[in-house]
């Protein structure tokens, strides 16, 4: 089991910036990467962005590309979604993810992932 605790969220304005933060514990060697989505009200859970946990290689949704950038800690065991130049359709619940080893994680499909951390509000007004 992995177990994932996120932090970071809060209500930020139109152009601003937020760090949020994924802290992994358990058995964390059996997963190879860790991903983020976020769910608006109303609408489906989205891949947002993926890194690995060995060579950092990341992926990212176009939505986000170039504003949004994910990193991690291997010795903290800590991942990392940081989002600048945000919007007001960035609002959302922002969840992390450990990726199943053996998947595709990289394509962002919700299945490649098995545990999920419990989410984190980001609310960018206008």
């Amino acid at each position: 089991q992995v177990q994932l605790v996120e932090s970071g969220g809060g209500l930020v304005q139109a152009g601003g910036s937020l760090r949020l933060s994924c802290a992994a514990s358990g058995r964390t060697f059996s997963s190879p990467a860790m991903g983020w989505f976020r769910q608006a009200p109303g609408k489906e859970r989205l891949f947002v962005a993926a890194i690995s946990w060995r060579g950092g290689n990341t992926y990212y949704a176009d939505s986000v590309k170039g504003r949004f950038t994910t990193s991690r800690d291997n010795a903290e065991n800590t991942g990392y979604l940081q989002m600048s130049s945000l919007k007001p359709e960035d609002t959302a619940v922002y969840y992390c993810a450990a990726a199943n080893s053996g998947s595709r994680w990289w394509l962002g499909q919700r299945g490649s992932y098995d545990y999920w951390g419990q989410g984190t509000q980001v609310t960018v007004s206008s």
